[in-house]
């Protein structure tokens, strides 16, 4: 079972939502012990020591995961400016592909139109 870490960017309830309808080991930062305050550096570790997706709108790891491979594997949300209802919504309409794409892939990316497996 893929497990996934949601950036401070993005709302907790995506977190919840993945456990409860994706049965994802979900975490979100405000699970970690400096919550949103957790530097980019640490979530990329923290994804490499637990073989954690990193689920973000920062477009910055998509730079260290092309150059350093980390964090472990990357999921981009690129919706820009989106209603917590409507980003909840998408990840529901994509979870059947979104879990078998965790599975076996380590760069993806959502927009509002769709789910995209960067190779």
């Amino acid at each position: 079972m893929p497990k996934v870490l949601v950036d401070a960017q993005l709302p907790r309830r995506l977190a919840q939502l993945l456990a409860s309808e994706a049965g994802l080991d979900a975490l979100h930062t405000l699970d970690l012990p400096e919550a949103n305050h957790t530097s980019d550096g640490a979530i990329s570790e923290l994804s490499v020591r637990e073989r954690r997706w990193v689920i973000t709108k920062d477009a910055d790891f998509v730079n260290t995961f092309l150059l350093h491979q980390r964090p472990h594997k990357l999921l981009l949300v690129s919706t820009g400016n989106i209603r917590t209802n409507e980003l909840l919504d998408l990840f529901r309409q994509h979870l059947g592909v979104l879990a078998q794409a965790l599975a076996h892939h380590s760069y993806l990316e959502l927009t509002r139109f769709a789910l995209t497996v960067h190779r």
